[in-house]
């Protein structure tokens, strides 16, 4: 059995071709106040981090996984789903997911991939707790992490510049009670 693998989605390592992907993905400034970013990435910034993803989460503090779609002609990546601010100590990290393309949103790739993720940083990683972080108004992101019981724990009010003005942000917490 594979931990990382579902019906419609698998979870995989960060692989030299997906270089192209990447630079398209974190050089689009249309997704940018999600992941809080603000300035383009050079080619050799991304091609020098998958090189580096061979490392372990407790050295780098961070991991990256794809999300590809199982079809039968052949795999696709569609996403990518991140543990972040990975702190051994107190045995907690932030999560975040992208699934890119509209046309594959809303079809449930994001809700299993996370139902993945989650279990593997309970059972494998053996984390006590998972965090994020969602704009007030990102209606579809509170509604996908509630239904796997994260719990809003605070409102960060006019948290986040953008040029609509300022918003809020919510963190949200889910705690693993069978550890």
């Amino acid at each position: 059995m594979n931990i990382l693998k579902g019906e419609a989605v698998r979870l995989r390592a960060l692989e030299p071709t997906d270089v192209d992907l990447l630079y398209e993905w974190e050089n689009n400034s249309s997704i940018w106040s999600i992941s809080n970013t603000i300035v383009p990435f050079s080619r050799f910034v991304l091609e020098k981090y998958i090189a580096d993803s061979h490392l372990d989460i407790f050295q780098t503090k961070q991991l990256r996984l794809m999300i590809d779609l199982i079809r039968s002609e052949g795999n696709k990546t569609i996403g990518a789903i991140d543990l972040y601010d990975f702190d051994p100590m107190h045995s907690r990290a932030g999560i975040g997911i992208l699934i890119n393309n509209e046309k594959n949103r809303n079809r449930g790739y994001a809700s299993e991939s996370l139902s993945l993720l989650i279990n593997y940083a309970f059972k494998i990683l053996q984390l006590h707790q998972l965090y994020c972080n969602i704009d007030s108004d990102n209606k579809v992101s509170l509604r996908l992490f509630k239904k796997f019981n994260f719990e809003v724990i605070g409102e960060k009010k006019e948290w986040n510049r953008t040029p609509q003005g300022w918003k809020s942000e919510y963190m949200l917490q889910l705690i693993n009670k069978n550890d």
